[in-house]
């Protein structure tokens, strides 16, 4: 698992229906509908310091897999998991939904199930 990069949404899937799903307001899924917001990860072995920068405002996720972390969802919220390993892929069970991320081809794909919608979010490297 190398997931040090910088990374620009290319494309998304089932975006708006999954973002309403998960009670996310319309006002900001509209404003996000369009925008190609980065995702940095800086990864040093099992710690990871997890980014996502919007215009004015940035999240950032510090996790140590298999070890209980507190996070922020992209609904707010803060919650406590334990982040994991499964082939690969980063695996995270928010309140709502289950999400995992992976490097494919060189990008970095992420997806997100809840209530029989799957979002997929797909991010080149740009640095």
């Amino acid at each position: 698992m190398a997931f040090t990069g910088k990374y620009e949404v290319e494309s998304q899937e089932n975006y708006e229906a999954f973002m309403k799903l998960i009670g996310i307001p319309d006002d900001k899924i509209e404003k996000g509908k369009n925008f190609k917001y980065t995702t940095e990860i800086v990864q040093n072995g099992n710690e990871f310091s997890w980014s996502q920068i919007y215009p004015g405002h940035t999240t950032t996720n510090k996790f140590v897999l298999g070890q209980e972390s507190e996070l922020h969802s992209m609904a707010g919220k803060t919650f406590k998991t334990t982040i994991r390993s499964d082939g690969g892929k980063i695996v995270v069970d928010f309140p709502n939904y289950h999400h995992t991320s992976e490097i494919a081809g060189g990008k970095l794909v992420e997806t997100s199930v809840a209530g029989g919608v799957t979002f997929k979010r797909i991010s080149k490297k740009v640095a």
